[in-house]
C-alpha cells in the first residue's frame, strides 16, 4: 500500500547513507539510488546533495522528510484500525526504555503483552533518558519510557508508575557512626554515580538539594553507565551508590547489599511514558493502556507501588 520509494528515502535520509539503507531494506545499493532518482525526478527537486562519500539532506528533502513521518503514522494507524476491524492485532512498535527501566522494570511487562498480543512485533532498545527523548524526536521509537524531570516542549510526558531510589552499600563494610547517615557521613562515603544525561543522576541531584548537598560535595569514586556495573562494583568494594531497590531486590533479599537511610533523604521517581505531541500511535497507546492495567493489578494484589 506504501510507495516503496518513500520508504527507501525516508531511510536514506534517517542514516544519511546509501550503503546503510541498502542493508536495511535488504536491497542492493544501485537499487536504492534508483529510487532515489525516481522520486527526485517525480518531485522536480533534489533531495539530497553529494559531496564526495558524504551526502545532506536539501531543504526539499526536509519538507519530504516531514510529511514521509505523518504517512508513516497514518498507515501504522489504518493498519491498526484494519485489523480491529478483522479483530486482529498486528505491526510493529517499537518502544525506547532508559536504562533501569529496560533492565529491570519493563522486560516483565512486555513477556505479558508479547503473550496477549502475539501478532504484534515488539522490539525495545535502552539509553540514559537524553537518548531516548532524542530518539522520540528523531522517529526511531514510537514511545519512550523514562525516569526523570525533563520536559521537552515536543514530548508529552505520562506518568504510569513509581519507583524507590535508596543508598546501597555492601552488608561487609559499615558506613558512618550510627544506624542513619549523616549529610556529612554521606559526603565521604565513595560513591558511584550515573553518567550525565541519565534520569537517574537528574532525580539525585535534584533530592540531594534538600540536603544541601551538590555533586561537588560528595567523594564521588567513578561515574558508570550501567546499574549492573555499580553492583559488580559494590560486591567487591566498600563505596556506596544510589540505585533503584528494584534493581537489587534479589541481592538485598540474598543479604549481600543494605539500604543505607539517609537523613531527611527519601526519593520516590516516577516513571514515564513519552512520545511526540500531536498525533499518535495507536500501537503505543494500546500498550500505555496495557500497562497501566497491569500495574493496577499488581499494586492491586500487593498493596505496593511499583
Amino acid at each position: 500500500m506504501l510507495d516503496f520509494r518513500l520508504k527507501v528515502f525516508y531511510t536514506v535520509a534517517k542514516r544519511l547513507s546509501f550503503t546503510k539503507a541498502a542493508e536495511e531494506l535488504f536491497i542492493s545499493q544501485p537499487a536504492v539510488t534508483k529510487h532515489i532518482h525516481e522520486l527526485e525526478q517525480q518531485l522536480g527537486m533534489a533531495l539530497f546533495e553529494r559531496i564526495g562519500n558524504k551526502i545532506t539532506i536539501t531543504p526539499a528533502g526536509r519538507i519530504v522528510m516531514r510529511y514521509a513521518d505523518e504517512i508513516f503514522t497514518s498507515y501504522r494507524n489504518l493498519e491498526y484500525d484494519i485489523n480491529q476491524l478483522k479483530h486482529e492485532r498486528g505491526g510493529r512498535l517499537q518502544i525506547g526504555a532508559s536504562t533501569t527501566i529496560a533492565q529491570y522494570f519493563i522486560p516483565p511487562l512486555l513477556a505479558r503483552f508479547n503473550q496477549r498480543y502475539p501478532e504484534i512485533k515488539t522490539s525495545l532498545i535502552s539509553g540514559n533518558s537524553e537518548q531516548i527523548e532524542q530518539d522520540l524526536l528523531e522517529k526511531n521509537i514510537q514511545l519512550g519510557i523514562i525516569e526523570g524531570s525533563s520536559r521537552n516542549p515536543q514530548l508529552k510526558y505520562t506518568e504510569f508508575a513509581k519507583d524507590e531510589i535508596a543508598l546501597i552499600g555492601n552488608v561487609n563494610y559499615s558506613y558512618g557512626a550510627g544506624e542513619v547517615l549523616t549529610a556529612a557521613e554521606l559526603a565521604a562515603i565513595p560513591l558511584l554515580v550515573r553518567e550525565q544525561g541519565s534520569g537517574t543522576l537528574e532525580v539525585i541531584t535534584e533530592e540531594l538539594k534538600r540536603l544541601k548537598l551538590k555533586l561537588t560535595d560528595l567523594n564521588i569514586a567513578m561515574y558508570m553507565s550501567s546499574t549492573e556495573s555499580m553492583k559488580s562494583y559494590l560486591h567487591h568494594a566498600p563505596g556506596a551508590a544510589f540505585l533503584s531497590l528494584q534493581a537489587v531486590s534479589r541481592e538485598l533479599e540474598a543479604g549481600e547489599f543494605k539500604i543505607l537511610p539517609v537523613k531527611n533523604f527519601k526519593l520516590v521517581r516516577q516513571f514515564q511514558f513519552t512520545h511526540l505531541q500531536g498525533q499518535q500511535d495507536k500501537l503505543a497507546q494500546l500498550f500505555m493502556r496495557f500497562a497501566g492495567k497491569e500495574i493496577k493489578g499488581e499494586k492491586g494484589e500487593g498493596g505496593k507501588e511499583l
